[in-house]
């Protein structure tokens, strides 16, 4: 009686439980759900990015706008007035600012050929030991193009449509914009309108306050972080121009601009800029010592910026670490392009906020985050198995 008890003990240990393979079986049928749900968000936005692109700058756009609105609301102004007057102010400084840097940019890409030519030649002494290589290479292309058979002809197809091509692109990105503007207009004109949406959509009073404080946290401080970043590269702008003007740059209104545009990218964005101002000093001044004076000002402003002036206003706690932030710029710039990855980071913040609003969450938030929640220390494995 006793071995018949011990058998079945055993058997009923070794039969798995019909409850944890469910469990286990949900938990990876919840997994591959959302794993297609990803999947399919990402080929949406790819595929509908002239839909969604305007509609996602527009929501960043009113976000950034939302404190000026909460603002003036409080001292008597509607908000219909103070967002018609602050879109259309934005509307004013984004015309003004493309006229001004229009033309310099047009002189740009018309001189492109003559920039790489006068900078292959100040560069000549460094790129001796180049040249043989580059001789090597012309070698095996005249190679290649004496191989072919001489009965073949070569056909060269000209580009055609450029014209509508350039309408096209035109038409599309004038619709955008003013996608962008009105979309942002009606969502600042709104007021609570969407929070009262929210609200109505709960049933108990406990779920209603919840949702109505996370809302109001996370519009709080994506909106604080947006304004406040968008000041600080004004600023940081404004530095550049003023330095590269008195250092003797030519355009230094277009470099300001250009810095504050890319440090929104942040690492790329600083790099890319240095990269320009130094490639426009080299062919610019006389001397190389001279010249690389323009790029050193462009690190110096990065970097205080970067490590002091950001770090102080924004605070360290929506701050997000290295690897989330070229991860996230790759992505979006390759799902839409330079504007995707200009919003790149401000998107990431956003998705950084509402994570840490939900405890289910909050290991993403705490992989975006730039600081460390936690020490881990490890300790040998001898050390352990002599404790």
């Amino acid at each position: 009686m006793k071995a018949e008890q011990i058998a079945s003990g055993a058997s009923a240990a070794e039969s798995p439980d019909p409850r944890a393979d469910a469990r286990a079986d949900m938990r990876v049928m919840r997994s591959l759900v959302i794993g297609i749900f990803i999947l399919m968000t990402a080929a949406a936005l790819y595929f509908a990015r002239a839909f969604f692109m305007p509609v996602m700058l527009a929501f960043l756009l009113a976000l950034t706008l939302t404190p000026i609105v909460r603002f003036l609301r409080k001292h008597g102004m509607p908000e219909v007035v103070s967002a018609t007057l602050l879109v259309l102010l934005s509307l004013v400084i984004f015309a003004a600012a493309g006229y001004l840097l229009s033309g310099p940019v047009i002189d740009l890409i018309n001189n492109s050929y003559s920039i790489g030519q006068q900078l292959t030649e100040r560069l000549a002494p460094f790129r001796r030991p180049l040249e043989r290589a580059m001789d090597l290479a012309h070698q095996l292309e005249a190679l290649t193009e004496t191989s072919q058979e001489p009965g073949v002809q070569r056909v060269a197809v000209a580009p055609s449509g450029m014209l509508s091509s350039a309408a096209s692109n035109i038409l599309e990105a004038g619709t955008s914009i003013t996608i962008v503007f009105v979309l942002s207009l009606f969502l600042l004109a709104s007021g609570t309108l969407f929070y009262e949406k929210i609200v109505q959509s709960f049933t108990s009073m406990t779920q209603k306050k919840r949702a109505l404080r996370v809302v109001y946290d996370v519009e709080r401080e994506i909106s604080h972080y947006l304004l406040t970043v968008s000041l600080i590269n004004v600023g940081l702008g404004t530095v550049i121009g003023l330095g590269l003007w008195g250092l003797g740059m030519p355009n230094p209104l277009v470099w300001g601009a250009t810095a504050a545009l890319l440090n929104f990218l942040p690492y790329v964005g600083a790099l890319m800029t240095i990269l320009l101002v130094a490639v426009i000093a080299l062919i610019s001044f006389d001397t190389i010592a001279y010249a690389l004076l323009a790029p050193a000002f462009v690190l110096v402003c990065d970097i205080v910026e970067g490590q002091f002036v950001t770090p102080m206003v924004v605070g360290r706690r929506l701050e997000i670490n290295a690897v989330a932030i070229f991860i996230a710029i790759a992505f979006w710039s390759w799902l839409w392009g330079f504007v995707g990855a200009l919003m790149a980071v401000p998107l990431l913040v956003v998705i950084k906020v509402f994570c840490d609003h939900f405890e289910s969450l909050s290991p993403v938030g705490n992989f975006l985050a730039a600081q460390q929640s936690m020490a881990i220390e490890e300790e040998p494995a001898e050390n352990n198995h002599k404790s």
